[in-house]
Order: structure tokens, then sequence, then C-alpha cells
């Protein structure tokens, strides 16, 4: 296969019902060459023969077992770890985010972006369904950090963008419980003054399974995150 574009990074649990369609939409959506990392927690997951029934002509799509401890952020860790491109996207397995988008924030950071954000925040985006608590302090969040520090997206808090593995590489990961990842570079990319862009995006609520966010458990990262953006400006 021609050499792949992006590495698009799937943490997933127990998605079985929804990653056949998920598939099928990035097949439909995305026109770069792209790999597609599914990365669970477990062999027994069911999202795996999900992925085994789903057949390819067009990209790469593998399965990975995690061989960090469980969670999504270590997941999405162990996927960039295996990654062969130069850009890595993460998206979500439960169909919530919108595959279109994806061509547009490969090639940002192909222009030089660190970070290119899927925006549900900004004119042209827009968050359909999903619990009203979450929506409020995201978005909320996100506006503080625009206003206050001038970061350059409206949704600072979605897990949906782009990253220059070269990025990734100088600043490391050091999330290891849910999806403050994406909050976490976010932060470091503003205080080293890396290139941050966004595109608007349309989220719309999974319409089967059940979500595995946990705000309350993953509250105090997200929070150290919010926090640690106002710290001084680094060099990189």
């Amino acid at each position: 296969m021609t050499m792949p574009r992006a590495t698009i990074v799937v943490p997933a649990f127990d998605e079985r019902e929804n990653i056949g369609s998920f598939l099928a939409r990035i097949e439909e959506a995305v026109s770069l060459p792209v790999e597609i990392f599914i990365v669970v927690d477990s062999p027994d997951d069911a999202t795996l023969l999900g992925v085994k029934e789903h057949q390819s002509d067009r990209f790469d799509i593998r399965a990975l077992i995690s061989e960090l401890p469980k969670g999504p952020a270590n997941a999405i860790r162990y996927g960039i770890s295996k990654a062969n491109a130069d850009v890595i996207v993460i998206t979500m397995a439960d169909g919530s985010d919108d595959p279109s988008t994806i061509d547009s924030l490969v090639r940002l950071v192909e222009r030089g972006c660190a970070i290119a954000a899927a925006s549900r925040y900004m004119p042209g985006g827009q968050q359909v369904g999903g619990p009203r608590h979450k929506r409020i302090l995201s978005k909320v969040a996100s506006q503080i950090l625009r206003v206050a520090l001038g970061i350059g997206t409206h949704d600072s808090t979605n897990s949906y963008k782009a990253y220059s593995k070269v990025f990734l590489d100088d600043v490391g990961i050091q999330s290891d419980k849910g999806f403050e990842l994406g909050l976490e570079l976010i932060a470091k990319a503003h205080r080293r003054g890396y290139m941050i862009a966004e595109i608007p995006t349309i989220w719309i609520d999974r319409s089967q399974g059940k979500s595995n966010f946990q705000l309350r458990r993953w509250l105090p990262q997200y929070l150290r995150w919010f926090f640690y953006a106002f710290g001084p400006k680094a060099t990189k």
C-alpha cells in the first residue's frame, strides 16, 4: 500500500455494534492514504470481532491490543507508538465524530500546525445531543482558554484532533487516565508557542451502546491541564 499520510488512532471499548459503520464512514469520507489502528485493552474486547468482520481494499486497518495499563489515554498512547505516519489523528469509535474533516485536519498539520482541532464551538460547528452538564463545562473551559490566553481553538477539550508526530515526540504525553490527553497537548502547544489551528465539525451523540466517558473520575486531570495552560511560556 501507499505510505500513509496519517495514522488514525481509535481507542475502543466494547464497540462491536458501532465499529463496522464507523470504518465504513471513514472509507467513504477520507481520500488521503491512511492507516487505521483500533486499540483495545483486552483480547476479549468484542470490538475485535467487529474489526475482523470489516474488509477494506483501501486502507491498512489493524486491531491492536494495548500493552499499557487500561484506559483510553493509554490506548491512544499505545496506538501513537505504533504509528508509521508523520500525522496522527485521534477520533472515537462510537461514530460521534464526523470523518469528513479528517483530510482537512491532516493537511493543516502538513502545512506546519502542531495541532489541528475539530471544533464543535466555532462558527459552523455544532454539538448534537450528549449530557448537558458535560457540554457546558467543555464549552466554558474552552472559551476561557481562548479568550484569556489566545489559544487558537474554540474547542480545546475535544479529543478529535490531528497532531504532528514531531510535536508529540517533543512534548511527550503524561496523561494515563481518560480523554484529558487532548487538553494536555493543547496546553503544552500553547506554552511552547506551537501553532494551533481549527476547522468546524458537527458532533452527534452515539446512537448505539453506552459511553465510557467518566467525568467525575477524570475531572481532576482536566483541571490539572486547564491550569497548566496558564503557566509561563516555555521554549521548544
